[in-house]
């Protein structure tokens, strides 16, 4: 068994028991990074959710300063348009499959994302306008 796996003299490359176990850890590490990698991505698209809606957020208080109001939708529903060109550059869409929800009366709204992973610390959690906040992967902002 013990001459299967020396070389003999003057022979030159690789036995293939050397080659299956290089082919082996290779295919292992690239398993972990890619794991590490789609974990990454579902991350960045739950910060970038966290992020339009706060810019929504912003574009609220202005349009509220400028009209005493926020623009009224009773049921949870899209983000609205009267938001842009004015108060924001364009209204900004969900980067997966989900859309964000929005709804409001004259001195009060609630704007949903639904994230990936589990919620921030911070929060709301409650339902109104027909936008429900309490699910684990529910992200709200209210003002």
């Amino acid at each position: 068994m013990l001459k299967f796996f020396s070389r003999r003299k003057g022979q030159k490359g690789f036995t293939l028991i050397e080659l299956l176990v290089v082919i082996a850890i290779i295919g292992i590490l690239a398993t972990i990074v890619l794991v590490s990698l789609n974990t990454a991505r579902s991350k960045a698209r739950d910060v970038r959710r966290i992020s339009d809606l706060r810019q929504v957020a912003l574009a609220l208080e202005m349009y509220y300063d400028d009209n005493d109001a926020y623009p009224v939708l009773a049921v949870c529903g899209a983000i609205p348009a009267a938001l842009a060109p004015t108060y924001m550059g364009a209204i900004p869409a969900d980067p997966g499959t989900t859309a964000y929800g929005y709804g409001a009366a004259a001195q009060d709204y609630i704007l949903r994302a639904i994230l990936e992973n589990t919620v921030p610390d911070g929060s709301y959690a409650g339902a109104e306008y027909g936008c429900g906040c309490a699910g684990a992967t529910y992200y709200c902002i209210r003002p």
